[in-house]
């Protein structure tokens, strides 16, 4: 069983417009991955990190290396949700081999962090942005602080807009063996995760533009 952290982020209205700015990169580089997606029906996150990471790091060098990664999970992790959860209207077997639609990805979608991108020490966060990195305190309590000593750490999701405050998701492993915080967060190459089986509506950061 996953156990889910959301820890809300007091932002002042500058470090607001610097993680807006990074979520409208990270949205950049999710969009000039769905055409791909669309065209070779290849959305495992191995293949497609063949076929697009060098492109995406020459496109968009301000992302970095590692953010280009969390980019292609990104996309990954979606398309798996829209056409493979049996309750998506665009599941494969509903589309009955007509074209992929289209994926958009809005300026709000949420941006994935990993252990090169985030850390958390002694109560304090540091995360990756466009122009340098930013440190935040964490009110956590005992038990949340013991979630990182002793859970494996699997995802890390930062979601919200300028107009709200962001927060992150943390989703722990209860079932691992204990893991230093951090050292195992990372979208994993090697794991194909099932989509939901439950809920019937697709991610609301997302638009399916359908092929005519």
């Amino acid at each position: 069983m996953n156990i889910l952290l959301r820890v809300p982020l007091n932002t002042a209205p500058e470090q607001s417009a610097r993680l807006s700015a990074l979520q409208a990169v990270f949205a950049q580089a999710c969009n000039a991955l769905a055409p791909v997606v669309q065209q070779t029906r290849v959305w495992n996150r191995v293949a497609l990190h063949h076929l697009m990471y060098r492109t995406l790091r020459e496109r968009f060098p301000e992302l970095g290396s590692q953010m280009v990664c969390n980019a292609i999970y990104s996309v990954s992790r979606t398309s798996r949700l829209v056409f493979q959860s049996p309750q998506s209207p665009f599941n494969l077997a509903k589309l009955a081999g007509k074209p992929l639609p289209l994926l958009r990805f809005t300026e709000q979608c949420p941006v994935y962090f990993d252990r090169h991108t985030l850390s958390v020490k002694d109560g304090q966060l540091s995360m990756y942005t466009l122009d340098g990195r930013m440190r935040f305190a964490l009110a956590l309590s005992p038990q949340d602080e013991a979630n990182f000593r002793v859970y494996k750490l699997l995802e890390i999701v930062l979601s919200g807009s300028d107009a709200s405050n962001y927060s992150l998701a943390f989703q722990f492993s209860d079932t691992s063996a204990p893991t230093t915080a951090l050292d195992e967060a990372q979208p994993q190459a090697e794991a194909e995760p099932a989509p939901p089986s439950t809920g019937t509506a697709l991610p609301d950061y997302v638009l399916v533009e359908e092929t005519p």
